[in-house]
């Protein structure tokens, strides 16, 4: 498994009026660790469409057990468990600077050959930096 952490600091415009990062900002988060987590690895999201796959979700679940509030720096781990095929599934988990966790989430991404429109398996080149992965 390969989890990468990245850093984010809560925005002002992030946040409701009780000042608590707003719930559908979590989703964009995600997003963030996802592109960075593939960045880690030495691919990327635009790399990817200008090879002709695209990554559209397809499910987005999210856990609010403690908010996130606005000027906190957050660790967003986000980790492969299994290895991809058609689909890709990320786990995320959200921590503040107390290390206590805030949120836990998921999602699943397919791949899709933007010349055909249909789903398609995971390129070869992105399996062959994430096998090794696995042994």
């Amino acid at each position: 498994m390969l989890t990468h952490e990245l850093k984010i600091r809560v925005r002002y415009g992030e946040t409701d009026q009780m000042g608590y990062v707003y719930y559908g900002n979590y989703a964009e988060y995600f997003e963030m660790g996802r592109v960075e987590w593939l960045r880690h690895l030495g691919a990327s999201y635009k790399s990817m469409e200008n090879n002709g796959i695209m990554l559209p979700v397809l499910n987005l679940n999210v856990n609010y057990l403690k908010p996130a509030k606005y000027d906190d720096l957050l660790t967003l781990k986000t980790s492969l468990k299994k290895q991809p095929t058609v689909k890709i599934e990320f786990d995320f988990e959200i921590y503040n600077e107390n290390k206590e966790l805030l949120t836990t989430g998921y999602t699943s991404l397919v791949f899709i050959d933007m010349k055909k429109n249909k789903p398609t398996r995971c390129p070869q080149y992105l399996l062959d930096k994430i096998n090794p992965l696995f042994l």
